[in-house]
Order: structure tokens, then C-alpha cells, then sequence
């Protein structure tokens, strides 16, 4: 029975966030709205749950950049130093969710607090490292910019 209360408290949570949004920005309102904390929350999560993917990910830009003997050596353990930065940003993301950071602009470009990327890449799985067109499709009818 709680659980079903809690359950119905984020759904109406969520709707009323969505709903806000869409508001704002339909009346062309600048400020970042409540999209961009939950944006910033869904990726920390993500960092948390697929950062250990970095190990295979490092391993593999080392051996590609470096060689095989580079890839097996010093590609781990960039790895394992890329795992435990990735973790440590998702946490501090999920923790300031909803506060802008200094040094965090949303646009790549520029300067001050917001609600960007502390590590970049800010996903785990890029264009780059999408192997099999697992997360990026190439035959989306919606052509990606990469």
C-alpha cells in the first residue's frame, strides 16, 4: 500500500515537471526550466550504472591509438582511473541535481554555472564507441548529428 502511494507521487511529480516545461517553453522562456536538472539526474544515473563500461571502452582507444601491447597494459588501468572518475561525477550529479554548478555551463562553449557535463564525453556510450549501432542507429529515419 505505501509502495503504490509512492509510486503515484513521483508519476503525478514527473507529469507536473513535464508539464512545466512544456509551458516554458512554449512560452519561450530562457531559463533552463526543469529539463535541465532532470537531464542532469539521468545522467548521472547512467554514469553510476554503465561507468564500469569505461575499462573495455579505454582498453580499446589505447590499443587502437597505441598498439597491443600499450592496450594491455596501460589500457586497464586508464581504465580503472576513468571508472572511478565516471562513478564519482554520477554521484556528485545525482547528489546537485538540482543546483547548477561552477563550471558546468550548458553550452560547451561558454563559462559560469549550469547544468553541463562535468566529465566529457557526458555519456558513457558515444558515437565513437558505439559499436553494432547499439545505441546510435544508422538507419534512424531522423538522421543523428554526431
Amino acid at each position: 500500500m505505501k509502495l503504490n502511494k509512492v509510486v503515484w507521487s513521483v508519476a503525478v511529480a514527473m507529469v507536473m515537471m513535464l508539464t512545466v516545461s512544456t509551458a516554458k517553453a512554449a512560452a519561450g522562456d530562457d531559463s533552463p526550466g526543469i529539463l535541465m536538472p532532470v537531464e542532469k539526474l539521468s545522467r548521472g544515473i547512467a554514469n553510476v550504472a554503465f561507468g564500469p563500461m569505461e575499462l573495455l571502452y579505454k582498453g580499446y582507444d589505447v590499443t587502437q591509438a597505441q598498439g597491443g601491447v600499450a592496450g594491455i597494459t596501460w589500457g586497464p588501468l586508464k581504465g580503472l582511473c576513468y571508472v572511478v572518475a565516471r562513478e564519482v561525477v554520477g554521484v556528485v550529479e545525482i547528489a546537485t541535481f538540482l543546483f547548477p554548478l561552477p563550471g558546468c555551463p550548458n553550452d560547451p562553449n561558454d563559462v559560469g554555472w549550469g547544468y553541463g557535463p562535468i566529465m566529457q564525453p557526458e555519456w558513457v556510450v558515444d558515437p565513437q564507441h558505439d559499436w553494432g549501432n547499439f545505441v546510435f542507429d544508422e538507419t534512424a529515419i531522423v538522421p543523428q548529428s554526431y
